[in-house]
């Protein structure tokens, strides 16, 4: 990639971080405050992601955009018997300051600043991450996701997972702002490019997808 590519995608990286640092600061540690609407749609979706994991025996995983760290506080309500060796990133030093403060405390969690995964582990996750073009080029939000799926796959020994909103039925309107996109889109580019076996979750009650990814 050339040195402009680069710089753009610098900028858009921060740019992403100004837009959730500045979300945590209005909302606080909340759904809200990663641009979620409520708990319960949160939850939903990280059982969907989290579908990609087994759960019989201990794990690592990496949550890359972990916010404040909600998944973590899930996997520990929900899945309290599960030893999982978690690693939470965010291009946002203000969420991981928060993360660190509220979720964190335990040997087997740690918290990142970065925009990619920093270690190999056996799992990793992405919730919501796409979703927020801002005001950038549509090929550049999808070089974007493209880098980012390329980070989950080269980090992730047994799979990785993501979700990504629908596009809408013809005669509804959408924000401008949010990326909408089919599920053939990026699953073809997961198994052609990424070289893994995807398996497409489309029919939880959301205008989402999730894909899952095993190696």
């Amino acid at each position: 990639m050339n040195a402009g590519a680069e710089a753009a995608l610098a900028a858009l990286r921060s740019d992403i971080e100004r837009y959730y640092s500045g979300k945590l600061e209005r909302h606080g540690p909340t759904p809200e405050g990663v641009d979620w609407t409520c708990a319960p749609t949160q939850q939903l979706r990280f059982v969907q992601l989290l579908r990609v994991c087994d759960f019989a025996g201990p794990f690592s995983l990496n949550d890359l955009g972990c916010g404040w760290g909600a998944l973590l506080g899930f996997l520990r309500a929900r899945h309290r018997r599960a030893r999982v060796d978690y690693c939470g990133i965010d291009v946002s030093p203000t969420m991981i300051e928060a993360a660190r403060r509220i979720v964190s405390g335990r040997r087997s969690a740690d918290f990142q600043v970065g925009h990619g995964c920093p270690r190999v582990a056996d799992y990793s996750l992405a919730s919501g991450l796409f979703n927020v073009r801002i005001d950038h080029p549509l090929a550049l939000w999808e070089e974007f996701i493209a880098q980012t799926l390329a980070d989950l796959a080269a980090h992730s020994r047994l799979g990785f997972a993501a979700n990504f909103l629908k596009v809408l039925p013809e005669g509804i309107a959408g924000k401008p702002e949010l990326y909408r996109t089919s599920a053939d889109r990026w699953a073809a580019h997961c198994e052609r490019v990424l070289g893994g076996e995807v398996q497409v979750l489309d029919a939880y009650g959301m205008r989402e997808f999730t894909l899952l990814v095993r190696a």
